[in-house]
């Protein structure tokens, strides 16, 4: 397919490119530019971090699981872009050298780059910022003193408003394989096409899908590149609930819901890196069904309900009916995510994800908790786990057990017991059957002091 955009600063036009070439291997073997490094290959370790530049800004992305016509009429800064034409270095390429924030040096220029984006954008949370790129020699404390020490430089000329140089509504061409790769710029075409091409592949951010083709070598067949379905993106305010497009990425998710739903935002700081949330959208991590994907324990705790669409028909239905069993969801083909949506309530959820590292870990449990209180006790209980079963999947009888309960430790106790009923965990690499029974039911013994006011994240709590 024919592909156009910005590379520091320069045009490029590719014809006839496979839609399935990742941006850092293009990168690299193409354009020579080996700055931008190789290391995990599934967007773990921040060596291929780039910055990608477009009306809605500039943000830090993983070029490893980045196919070519994500970046479209966009604008892409490499480690080689971050200088000056002059050859002056960039403020936090230059603190690196003098906080000494480099050894061996490998993931040195995937550090600048995230370090250059966030310097653009004022983000000042740099152990946040930072979380997606691996050091595995220098250590973390010269690179965050270098962050430090770089935050009040102003930013560079030749890096502001490079959205202003983006065409974002050419359209790649798709060459000689129409009409096996599309880039819809509506979900009306979308849904024309999908119907029509049932087996298609949807790629929305690609934070899954990537490792298909890197990790899997799968050839991927036909293929629609949904990011200029701008219809499907964004939050819409619709008076009792918010209307959520499958295209949002979890990033504009966090910081939508973290004045409402703060435990929710926090859980979703967890998902992944900065880099994999800017990509990585929600109705991606519906649609792959995957049964320790953070998102829907935590919505379908909200009581939130699904939208589909193949061609003109629609249909909706609560977001836990659509997850039937592992690798099997509720989707005709040709059907496709088009939203979710979340009723406006008050602040009752609490979420918990348990895994082995802090940031950018898989869950081996996550719970999702929404008590709603009463004068008398408990008046309503949804409780929704990831990791439990080979599907998120509500705990019908730790809720019952709770409803209409008084609100006491006794009450959490039952049910807890009643856990038992809901799920019969299986062991694998992340965690034992009996370890995730056991942290599950603790998660629901922390809700109730967490809804008492007792401290309990281990992060603030203190002698």
């Amino acid at each position: 397919m024919d592909i156009t955009f910005l590379l520091n600063g320069e045009p490029v036009s590719l014809t006839d490119v496979s839609p399935t070439t990742t941006l850092l291997d293009w990168l690299r073997e193409v354009r020579g530019l080996t700055g931008t490094k190789e290391g995990c290959n599934e967007g773990d370790c921040g060596a291929c971090t780039v910055m990608i530049s477009d009306a809605g800004g500039a943000r830090a992305l993983n070029g490893c699981i980045l196919f070519l016509p994500q970046v479209q009429g966009k604008h892409v800064t490499t480690v080689e872009g971050l200088a000056a034409p002059d050859g002056s270095l960039h403020p936090v390429q230059q603190a690196l050298v003098d906080h000494h924030g480099s050894q061996c040096g490998f993931c040195t220029p995937g550090f600048a780059v995230s370090m250059a984006c966030a310097h653009l954008n004022g983000r000042t949370d740099h152990d946040t910022q930072l979380a997606g790129n691996l050091c595995r020699c220098t250590g973390y404390a010269p690179i965050i003193r270098a962050a430090l020490d770089a935050a009040s430089a102003p930013v560079p000329g030749h890096l502001e408003n490079l959205s202003l140089h983006c065409s974002e509504n050419t359209t790649g061409g798709s060459g000689g394989l129409a009409p096996r790769v599309v880039q819809p710029a509506h979900s009306d075409d979308l849904a024309r096409w999908y119907a029509d091409h049932p087996d298609a592949t949807l790629i929305a951010g690609a934070t899954d899908v990537g490792l298909w083709v890197t990790k899997q070598f799968r050839d991927l067949g036909d293929v629609a590149f949904l990011g200029r379905c701008a219809d499907l993106r964004g939050i819409t305010d619709a008076g009792d609930h918010w209307r959520i497009g499958a295209m949002t990425s979890l990033t504009a998710l966090e910081a939508h819901f973290a004045p409402h739903h703060p435990s929710l935002a926090a859980m979703l700081r967890r998902y992944g890196s900065v880099q994999v949330r800017n990509a990585a959208t929600i109705g991606g991590n519906i649609a792959n069904g995957s049964p320790i994907g953070d998102g829907p324990p935590a919505l379908i705790a909200l009581g939130a309900t699904l939208h589909l669409r193949r061609g003109d028909d629609r249909r909706s239905l609560p977001l836990e009916a659509f997850f039937l069993d592992y690798g099997k969801q509720d989707r005709a083909p040709g059907e496709f995510v088009e939203a979710v949506t979340v009723p406006k309530q008050p602040d009752t959820l609490r979420c918990y994800k348990l895994s082995k590292r802090f940031d950018q870990d898989i869950s081996a449990v996550c719970g999702c908790i929404n008590i709603v209180r009463t004068d008398g006790g408990i008046g309503s209980a949804r409780i929704a786990f990831g990791g439990m079963a080979g599907v998120p999947k509500r705990a019908a009888a730790a809720e019952a057990a709770l409803t209409g309960a008084p609100f006491t430790a006794d009450s959490f106790r039952a049910a807890m017991a009643a856990l038992k009923e809901d799920f019969q965990p299986m062991s694998d690499m992340r965690a034992s059957a009996g370890y995730r029974m056991e942290t599950a039911q603790n998660m629901l013994l922390r809700c109730f002091h967490d809804l008492s006011g007792t401290m309990t994240d281990v992060r603030g709590v203190s002698a």
